[in-house]
């Protein structure tokens, strides 16, 4: 008769397998191919793909093309153990609301390090769109969302200091200098837009989400195609998605302190 240790290996290994291809997903590299998580878990092919494809199917990854990224299922989950799983129901018809008044997204994001990650989208219904999805990882320092962090949370800007921050167009900002003073404009209109900073056709408009306490706990934003959306809509466009954040951040129980 097997003993207990024994009868328990098989599902510990499974276990053990799985979470070695879950850990191949880092903010360096958030979307790796099935032949990357077979290389770096050094598993055979065929059982990473077989767990892979389970993975896919229980929704705890998700596959774009012949590429995988964490699936909503882990995001919900993992989002109950930062901002709480209340945030993203709470906020969820904000979002939804802000889709319908102006047209774009609608993302929420929370910060992890240095990057920023979506953990709720009211998708567009323009047929003309850039995609965004739960579960995106994007750095802080391009676009809006991530100079709202570095306005409100101390701790965005620490994450970048002596880092090299990468170019990934000609206007995306690479020195804290040029980041200082994004989020010094953000503090004074209570949101921050950008343009082309991730990418050359991609802007986005965001405010800041506050908790009970005064704490920011996340940034709510609008992201949108620029040839839709352009700078002369900013002052049209910030203070409606302001209105959106304030929201948000009322439902969450923050109070406006004189």
């Amino acid at each position: 008769m097997a003993s207990d240790s024994t009868r328990g290996s098989a599902p510990i290994l499974v276990l053990q397998k799985i979470s070695q291809i879950l850990d191949c997903f880092t903010p360096e590299s958030p979307e790796p191919t099935l032949q990357q998580l077979a290389r770096q878990t050094g598993l055979p092919s065929s059982t990473c793909q077989r767990l892979v494809q389970s993975l896919v199917h229980e929704g705890y990854l998700d596959r774009d093309g012949d590429r995988y990224r964490i699936g909503i299922r882990l995001v919900r989950w993992a989002s109950t153990g930062t901002t709480g799983m209340d945030i993203v129901q709470l906020t969820k018809p904000i979002l939804q609301s802000l889709r319908d008044e102006t047209g774009e997204t609608a993302c929420l994001y929370v910060r992890d390090g240095a990057f920023r990650t979506i953990v709720a989208v009211a998708e567009t219904r323009h047929v003309v769109m850039r995609p965004f999805a739960v579960g995106m990882v994007m750095p802080i320092h391009a676009g809006a969302p991530g100079k709202v962090f570095l306005a409100y949370d101390p701790d965005a800007r620490a994450t970048l200091e002596g880092s090299e921050l990468a170019k990934f167009t000609s206007d995306t900002p690479d020195s804290l200098a040029t980041l200082d003073a994004q989020a010094e404009v953000t503090r004074k209109q209570g949101f921050f837009a950008a343009f082309g900073e991730r990418h050359s056709d991609v802007g986005s408009i965001a405010a800041p989400v506050f908790n009970v306490a005064g704490t920011l706990v996340a940034v709510l934003g609008l992201g949108f195609p620029t040839q839709r959306v352009t700078e002369s809509d900013v002052q049209q466009l910030g203070p409606v998605v302001a209105a959106a954040a304030q929201a948000a951040s009322h439902a969450l129980g923050y109070v406006e302190r004189a």
